[in-house]
């Protein structure tokens, strides 16, 4: 029977076998694996790898004419980034900005695209810059899933995935030649169409 002396040494030896061990074991994984501690990327989980991070992408439900898709783009790189164009299976796109014209907000198209500067985000939002869906294909329903591509300044895509939610505020003045049937209607029930110049 080992002495109480030897019990004593041979404690602190395991407890610094084991230790050498776990270490070695958790230095055998791969480089390519991530880590369970990793911060996770700010991209949603329907985006694909590329230039941004899209967080809490959507698109307003609309049964014809023209919706928007929103949402925050981040660019956590070390250059800006600019959207020069979008695309979607359900109608055109367009980039727009909504602007003080003769005292009344209007919609208009984006010039020079949206620039999303290095280490920052911008928001798309009702009543500010957004995605615009012209000319719908097909009602867009509440739950109704879109898949969005963006096209960079660079050539450079990304595409993401918006869900189409309800929504009635934001009822913007948009501008003549922006996809409304006819001078003073809408396509949009609810929005109110009046010359932008």
């Amino acid at each position: 029977m080992p002495s109480a002396i030897t019990a004593r040494l041979l404690r602190p030896a395991a407890l610094l076998s084991a230790a050498v061990i776990a270490t070695s074991v958790a230095g055998c994984g791969s480089a390519d694996e991530p880590s369970a501690a990793a911060p996770k990327p700010s991209t949603s989980a329907s985006a694909t790898a590329g230039v941004l991070g899209i967080r809490d992408p959507w698109v307003k439900a609309a049964d014809k004419g023209m919706t928007a898709a929103f949402g925050t783009l981040v660019n956590d790189g070390g250059a800006d980034a600019t959207i020069t164009a979008a695309s979607t299976d359900v109608s055109p796109v367009e980039l727009h900005e909504m602007t003080m014209k003769d005292g009344k907000m209007v919609m208009q198209p984006k010039q020079g695209g949206i620039v999303i500067k290095a280490h920052s985000s911008t928001v798309l939002q009702p009543g500010g810059e957004h995605l615009m869906l012209m000319d719908l294909k097909r009602p867009v329903r509440a739950g109704d899933e879109l898949t969005v591509t963006l096209t960079f300044a660079d050539g450079k895509t990304q595409t993401f995935t918006a869900v189409a939610k309800p929504f009635t505020g934001a009822q913007e003045t948009y501008a003549p030649g922006h996809g409304e049937p006819m001078a003073g209607t809408s396509a949009t029930p609810g929005v109110s169409m009046s010359p932008a110049s």
